[in-house]
Protein backbone atom coordinates (compact mmCIF):
# COMPACT_ATOMS: atom_id res chain seq x y z
CA UNK A 1 0.00 0.00 0.00
CA UNK A 2 2.52 2.51 -1.12
CA UNK A 3 1.93 6.24 -2.01
CA UNK A 4 3.76 8.90 -3.40
CA UNK A 5 3.04 12.36 -3.13
CA UNK A 6 3.58 14.39 -6.12
CA UNK A 7 2.17 17.39 -6.08
CA UNK A 8 2.66 19.42 -3.65
CA UNK A 9 6.70 19.43 -3.17
CA UNK A 10 8.77 17.65 -2.12
CA UNK A 11 8.02 14.18 -3.41
CA UNK A 12 6.99 11.90 -0.21
CA UNK A 13 6.82 8.44 -0.86
CA UNK A 14 4.60 6.45 2.53
CA UNK A 15 3.33 3.45 3.33
CA UNK A 16 -0.39 3.80 3.93
CA UNK A 17 -0.90 0.66 5.53
CA UNK A 18 1.04 1.54 8.92
CA UNK A 19 0.31 3.79 11.28
CA UNK A 20 2.86 6.13 10.30
CA UNK A 21 1.09 6.61 6.77
CA UNK A 22 -2.43 6.79 8.44
CA UNK A 23 -1.47 9.70 10.17
CA UNK A 24 0.40 11.08 7.01
CA UNK A 25 -2.82 10.72 5.50
CA UNK A 26 -4.76 12.52 8.12
CA UNK A 27 -2.91 15.68 8.07
CA UNK A 28 -2.73 15.59 4.43
CA UNK A 29 -6.59 15.49 4.16
CA UNK A 30 -7.08 17.91 7.50
CA UNK A 31 -9.86 20.41 6.45
CA UNK A 32 -8.25 23.88 5.83
CA UNK A 33 -11.31 25.56 7.24
CA UNK A 34 -14.02 24.70 9.54
CA UNK A 35 -16.74 24.37 7.40
CA UNK A 36 -16.43 23.17 3.56
CA UNK A 37 -17.97 20.85 1.10
CA UNK A 38 -15.93 17.65 -0.63
CA UNK A 39 -16.72 15.37 -3.12
CA UNK A 40 -15.51 12.23 -2.65
CA UNK A 41 -16.15 9.76 -5.85
CA UNK A 42 -13.74 7.35 -7.81
CA UNK A 43 -13.71 7.22 -11.59
CA UNK A 44 -12.38 4.73 -14.59
CA UNK A 45 -9.97 6.13 -16.71
CA UNK A 46 -12.73 6.38 -19.33
CA UNK A 47 -15.40 8.49 -16.62
CA UNK A 48 -17.83 5.81 -15.66
CA UNK A 49 -18.51 5.38 -11.53
CA UNK A 50 -18.70 1.95 -11.44
CA UNK A 51 -17.64 -1.47 -12.70
CA UNK A 52 -18.08 -3.78 -14.26
CA UNK A 53 -20.51 -4.83 -11.90
CA UNK A 54 -22.39 -1.93 -11.64
CA UNK A 55 -21.16 -0.81 -8.11
CA UNK A 56 -17.85 1.47 -7.22
CA UNK A 57 -16.00 -1.89 -5.61
CA UNK A 58 -14.45 -3.04 -8.66
CA UNK A 59 -13.15 0.20 -9.60
CA UNK A 60 -11.61 0.78 -6.28
CA UNK A 61 -8.44 -0.99 -3.93
CA UNK A 62 -7.05 -1.09 -0.43
CA UNK A 63 -5.79 2.53 -0.68
CA UNK A 64 -8.85 4.13 -1.93
CA UNK A 65 -10.83 2.60 0.50
CA UNK A 66 -7.75 3.22 3.17
CA UNK A 67 -8.24 7.61 1.95
CA UNK A 68 -12.33 7.41 1.64
CA UNK A 69 -11.96 6.36 5.74
CA UNK A 70 -9.49 9.18 6.38
CA UNK A 71 -11.68 11.82 4.26
CA UNK A 72 -14.69 10.41 6.06
CA UNK A 73 -13.27 10.66 9.49
CA UNK A 74 -12.74 14.54 8.72
CA UNK A 75 -16.57 15.12 8.47
CA UNK A 76 -19.52 15.74 10.21
CA UNK A 77 -21.55 14.21 7.88
CA UNK A 78 -21.40 11.66 4.60
CA UNK A 79 -24.60 12.74 2.51
CA UNK A 80 -24.70 10.48 -0.64
CA UNK A 81 -27.97 9.59 -3.02
CA UNK A 82 -31.00 7.10 -2.37
CA UNK A 83 -29.75 5.54 -5.65
CA UNK A 84 -26.41 4.70 -4.55
CA UNK A 85 -27.46 3.43 -1.44
CA UNK A 86 -29.46 0.74 -2.45
CA UNK A 87 -26.71 0.16 -5.36
CA UNK A 88 -23.77 -0.12 -3.53
CA UNK A 89 -25.59 -1.65 -0.21
CA UNK A 90 -23.67 1.19 1.88
CA UNK A 91 -23.30 0.57 5.81
CA UNK A 92 -23.33 2.90 8.43
CA UNK A 93 -19.91 4.77 8.69
CA UNK A 94 -17.69 4.13 11.97
CA UNK A 95 -17.08 7.10 12.31
CA UNK A 96 -19.42 10.20 10.98
CA UNK A 97 -23.09 10.57 10.03
CA UNK A 98 -24.92 9.07 6.69
CA UNK A 99 -27.73 11.65 4.88
CA UNK A 100 -29.20 9.93 2.10
CA UNK A 101 -30.75 12.09 -0.07
CA UNK A 102 -34.23 10.64 -1.48
CA UNK A 103 -36.93 11.86 -3.02
CA UNK A 104 -39.50 9.02 -1.93
CA UNK A 105 -37.55 7.02 1.37
CA UNK A 106 -37.64 4.22 -0.70
CA UNK A 107 -33.78 2.26 0.07
CA UNK A 108 -34.88 -1.31 -1.25
CA UNK A 109 -31.85 -3.41 -1.04
CA UNK A 110 -29.74 -1.48 1.55
CA UNK A 111 -27.29 -3.34 4.16
CA UNK A 112 -27.94 -0.46 6.98
CA UNK A 113 -28.15 -3.69 9.19
CA UNK A 114 -30.12 -2.98 12.62
CA UNK A 115 -27.82 -3.37 15.00
CA UNK A 116 -25.74 -0.75 13.05
CA UNK A 117 -25.88 2.96 14.43
CA UNK A 118 -28.84 4.07 12.72
CA UNK A 119 -29.35 7.12 15.07
CA UNK A 120 -26.85 8.17 12.84
CA UNK A 121 -28.71 7.78 9.71
CA UNK A 122 -30.66 10.46 8.03
CA UNK A 123 -32.99 10.70 5.15
CA UNK A 124 -33.04 14.62 3.77
CA UNK A 125 -35.79 15.80 1.49
CA UNK A 126 -37.16 18.34 0.08
CA UNK A 127 -40.00 19.35 1.98
CA UNK A 128 -42.54 18.91 -0.50
CA UNK A 129 -41.48 14.93 -0.54
CA UNK A 130 -41.95 14.55 2.87
CA UNK A 131 -45.03 12.79 4.45
CA UNK A 132 -44.28 10.27 1.41
CA UNK A 133 -40.52 10.06 2.85
CA UNK A 134 -41.56 9.48 6.52
CA UNK A 135 -44.35 7.18 5.07
CA UNK A 136 -42.04 5.14 2.65
CA UNK A 137 -39.30 4.85 5.42
CA UNK A 138 -41.13 4.57 8.37
CA UNK A 139 -39.68 0.65 9.24
CA UNK A 140 -36.36 2.15 9.20
CA UNK A 141 -37.04 4.57 11.98
CA UNK A 142 -34.87 7.08 10.82
CA UNK A 143 -34.88 10.80 11.19
CA UNK A 144 -35.94 12.94 8.09
CA UNK A 145 -34.62 16.56 7.52
CA UNK A 146 -36.81 18.22 5.34
CA UNK A 147 -35.08 20.83 3.31
CA UNK A 148 -37.45 23.96 2.20
CA UNK A 149 -38.84 23.76 -1.38
CA UNK A 150 -39.52 21.55 -4.25
CA UNK A 151 -36.75 20.57 -5.16
CA UNK A 152 -33.25 19.42 -3.19
CA UNK A 153 -31.41 22.49 -3.15
CA UNK A 154 -27.79 22.21 -2.21
CA UNK A 155 -27.28 25.18 -0.76
CA UNK A 156 -30.17 24.28 1.59
CA UNK A 157 -29.23 21.06 2.29
CA UNK A 158 -26.19 22.28 3.53
CA UNK A 159 -27.59 25.32 5.84
CA UNK A 160 -29.61 22.35 6.70
CA UNK A 161 -26.63 20.35 7.70
CA UNK A 162 -25.14 23.49 9.24
CA UNK A 163 -28.48 24.07 11.57
CA UNK A 164 -27.48 21.15 13.26
CA UNK A 165 -23.70 22.06 13.58
CA UNK A 166 -22.35 19.46 10.77
CA UNK A 167 -19.98 22.00 9.06
CA UNK A 168 -17.93 20.01 7.43
CA UNK A 169 -19.47 17.74 4.57
CA UNK A 170 -18.35 15.46 2.23
CA UNK A 171 -21.31 14.43 -1.02
CA UNK A 172 -19.60 10.76 -2.65
CA UNK A 173 -22.19 10.66 -5.15
CA UNK A 174 -23.46 8.78 -7.21
CA UNK A 175 -23.09 10.88 -10.52
CA UNK A 176 -26.81 12.73 -10.07
CA UNK A 177 -26.40 14.20 -6.70
CA UNK A 178 -22.60 15.07 -7.56
CA UNK A 179 -24.04 17.14 -10.41
CA UNK A 180 -26.53 18.86 -8.24
CA UNK A 181 -23.73 19.86 -6.20
CA UNK A 182 -21.22 21.35 -9.17
CA UNK A 183 -23.96 22.82 -11.24
CA UNK A 184 -24.61 24.83 -7.54
CA UNK A 185 -20.85 25.66 -7.00
CA UNK A 186 -21.21 24.01 -3.41
CA UNK A 187 -18.07 22.39 -3.78
CA UNK A 188 -15.09 23.39 -2.25
CA UNK A 189 -13.11 20.71 -2.86
CA UNK A 190 -12.64 17.81 -5.48
CA UNK A 191 -11.31 14.58 -4.18
CA UNK A 192 -11.10 12.07 -6.87
CA UNK A 193 -9.73 8.62 -7.06
CA UNK A 194 -8.75 7.94 -10.74
CA UNK A 195 -9.16 3.93 -11.70
CA UNK A 196 -6.49 2.23 -14.26
CA UNK A 197 -9.68 0.78 -15.33
CA UNK A 198 -11.18 1.08 -19.21
CA UNK A 199 -15.06 0.63 -18.62
CA UNK A 200 -17.85 1.51 -21.20
CA UNK A 201 -19.33 4.62 -19.16
CA UNK A 202 -22.79 5.70 -20.85
CA UNK A 203 -22.16 9.09 -18.57
CA UNK A 204 -19.69 10.76 -17.08
CA UNK A 205 -19.15 10.04 -13.16
CA UNK A 206 -20.06 14.25 -12.80
CA UNK A 207 -21.22 16.72 -14.88
CA UNK A 208 -20.31 20.16 -14.55
CA UNK A 209 -21.49 23.80 -15.86
CA UNK A 210 -20.21 25.56 -19.04
CA UNK A 211 -17.01 27.02 -17.69
CA UNK A 212 -16.34 25.28 -14.57
CA UNK A 213 -12.77 25.53 -13.90
CA UNK A 214 -10.41 23.97 -11.80
CA UNK A 215 -7.39 25.40 -10.48
CA UNK A 216 -3.99 23.71 -10.50
CA UNK A 217 -4.37 20.31 -8.24
CA UNK A 218 -3.88 21.12 -4.40
CA UNK A 219 -2.97 17.80 -4.14
CA UNK A 220 -1.73 14.78 -6.08
CA UNK A 221 -1.17 10.92 -5.20
CA UNK A 222 -0.10 7.61 -6.82
CA UNK A 223 0.26 4.32 -5.37
CA UNK A 224 1.93 1.49 -6.84
CA UNK A 225 -0.89 0.10 -8.80
CA UNK A 226 -1.29 3.00 -11.05
CA UNK A 227 -4.10 4.61 -9.28
CA UNK A 228 -3.82 8.46 -8.86
CA UNK A 229 -5.88 10.45 -5.92
CA UNK A 230 -6.59 14.01 -7.01
CA UNK A 231 -7.75 17.06 -4.88
CA UNK A 232 -8.63 19.85 -6.50
CA UNK A 233 -10.35 22.80 -6.11
CA UNK A 234 -13.12 25.78 -8.07
CA UNK A 235 -10.74 28.35 -9.66
CA UNK A 236 -11.36 31.65 -8.25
Amino acid sequence: MHLTRVVPRPIERIDAGDDAGLAWLRAEYEPSTESSVRLNMITSLTGSATGTDGTSDTLSSPVDRRILGVIRGWSDVVVVGAQSVRAERYVVPKRTRLAIATRTGRLDGHQLAPDDDTARVFLVCAERDATTVRRNSESLGLDVIAVPGDDLDPSRVISAFADRGWLRVVCEGGPTLASQFARAGAIDEFCVSVAPQLVPAAAPFIRVPDGHALAAPHGLLVDDSGFSYLRARPSA
